[in-house]
């Protein structure tokens, strides 16, 4: 108990004290998933907002396969992107294996099927309720899809939002394919993982603390997203004139 007690006190004095090496993880590992999070929010909503319009033979098939992608292992993502990275791998030309690219392509491959499919589930529903309005108007599919992802804007937000806490908070693709290398590619998640593996609970704790802190930041940030869509939609509800 006392141990314990003693290391959380040393990680919190990191934390208030702003150490090199614990901020220069944190930066390294909010950088990664910033970018991997606006590649995958930039083709996921595109994506998405195709699909919920859209009807085609064999899209059943398609929503299936990307349900089955949400629940794919993240080590399993490492592992192929590592495949696609390896020097003998399609991709091996671009030398990003054990890189920021690499932990980068990782993090998108792991949240471009999230994005892709609360972003579609989003545009249907908006589409089963303004559809044939729209449709009565004239608009073509692209011009729907753009309309409704517009419309759906503040719920695309909280999409984005959750896609960033999942990225953030991944280990396993980016242990496989980054290699924790320190100073280059070593992030909040592994080196909670090698820090605790050495015995070194104080830096572990800190990084879990920060890591926590950035959870609970997005889930506030979500809710009061939440609140404030409530809110205006009230408000506009409200200010509708009342038909005679």
């Amino acid at each position: 108990m006392n141990t314990l007690v003693a290391s959380l006190v040393s990680a919190w004095q990191l934390v208030v004290s702003g150490d090199p090496v614990l901020l220069g993880i944190v930066g390294r590992s909010l950088a990664v998933s910033a970018t991997a999070c606006a590649l995958a929010c930039g083709l996921g909503v595109l994506a998405g907002a195709w699909l919920g319009v859209a009807r085609f033979r064999g899209r059943g098939a398609v929503l299936a396969l990307l349900n089955t992608l949400l629940a794919l292992p993240s080590v399993v993502v490492g592992l192929v992107v590592y495949l696609l990275l390896s020097r003998s791998g399609p991709l091996g030309w671009l030398g990003w294996l054990f890189s920021f690219k690499a932990m980068v392509l990782a993090q998108t491959a792991l949240v471009l099927p999230i994005v892709t499919a609360l972003t579609r589930q989003a545009i249907e529903d908006a589409d089963r309720a303004h559809g044939e309005q729209l449709r009565s108007l004239g608009a073509g599919r692209l011009v729907r899809a753009v309309l409704l992802v517009w419309d759906e804007r503040y719920a695309l937000v909280t999409v984005l939002i959750a896609a960033f806490g999942r990225a953030v908070s991944e280990v396993g693709a980016v242990m496989v394919v980054g290699g924790n290398i320190d100073g280059f590619t070593r992030v909040m998640t592994t080196a909670i993982a090698l820090e605790t593996s050495k015995g070194d609970l104080p830096l572990a704790l800190a990084l879990g603390l920060v890591l926590l802190l950035a959870v609970l930041a997005l889930n506030v940030l979500i809710a009061v997203v939440r609140n404030w869509r409530e809110r205006v939609d009230g408000g506009a509800a409200s200010a509708m004139p009342v038909p005679a």
